[in-house]
């Protein structure tokens, strides 16, 4: 059986994984803090059929090797944390990150995620207080990783966060006070060793390396919250659409070698009659 039909077969897999890729950056170009994807791709193992060798006697032999590749295989998924653009809401309790940083989620008990996501809402406690947590729900940590609770004489309209996370409300006597508590903004040494787990949320692993806290100044270039402000999806449509088209064409040539081996096959087979 011919090389070719197996090599080809494995490009044609390679770009249906990465159109899924491109589909998804495309889908999620109005999500709020999304970071589009690429696939990247590594060649397969080679079969040498005859070594770079010489003679130490002569001094004769192959300059080069003979070896045939065996096609492709998709490698990994980077995703780029660049800066999304910033998107005016006026809303108090939107906010958006200027650098590294993310926002530190409670998912369940015990479990601690991150996000980019600074769309955020307010649900009731049994106080009477008012926590800040993600649309799904999930409380938002402080600098001690305690849920941030807004207490009830606050006005959410009169509620001001600092760049470095202060929170902060105009009283009764029309006097700024601070609340005693920080929004947590944490780093990575390596973010794009963090996994995806959905609903815009990351998770650490050894890749990535325990988070860092940005308050507690250990930090060069620790991030900035704007408030009233969101981050976009840093997907660019133009350039997903070129992917696109680039990855379809490189699949219709993969198809047409399959095509042109089934051919060769063909033609050997019809030798006989």
């Amino acid at each position: 059986m011919m090389r070719s039909l197996w090599t080809a077969a494995s490009g044609m897999t390679s770009q249906q994984l990465n159109v899924d890729t491109i589909a998804h950056n495309l889908a999620n170009v109005n999500t709020y803090g999304y970071k589009k994807e690429k696939l990247e791709f590594k060649s397969l193992l080679y079969e040498t059929i005859k070594t770079a060798d010489k003679d130490p006697n002569s001094q004769i032999g192959m300059p080069v090797n003979l070896q045939v590749g065996h096609g492709v295989r998709p490698m990994a998924t980077s995703r780029y944390f660049t800066r999304g653009s910033f998107e005016i809401t006026e809303n108090p309790l939107d906010l958006a990150i200027d650098g590294d940083g993310f926002f530190v989620i409670q998912r369940s008990e015990g479990e601690i995620t991150y996000t980019k996501d600074g769309s955020f809402k307010l649900s009731n406690t049994e106080d009477g207080g008012r926590m800040i947590v993600t649309s799904d729900g999930y409380p938002v940590l402080s600098t001690d990783g305690e849920p941030v609770v807004i207490p009830p004489e606050v006005v959410i309209d009169e509620l001001s966060i600092g760049e470095n996370g202060m929170m902060s409300f105009m009283n009764a006597d029309g006097e700024l006070e601070e609340l005693d508590q920080v929004i947590g903004l944490v780093q990575f040494t390596n973010v794009q060793g963090l996994e995806a787990i959905g609903s815009n949320l990351y998770q650490v692993t050894p890749a990535s390396g325990e988070a860092i806290y940005e308050f507690d100044g250990e930090l060069p270039e620790p991030s900035k919250l704007v408030q009233g402000v969101v981050e976009m999806s840093n997907v660019q449509v133009a350039e997903e659409m070129v992917k696109m088209i680039v990855a379809q064409r490189a699949y219709e040539l993969n198809s047409k070698a399959i095509q042109t081996s089934d051919d060769m096959l063909q033609l050997a087979n019809n030798l006989k009659r």
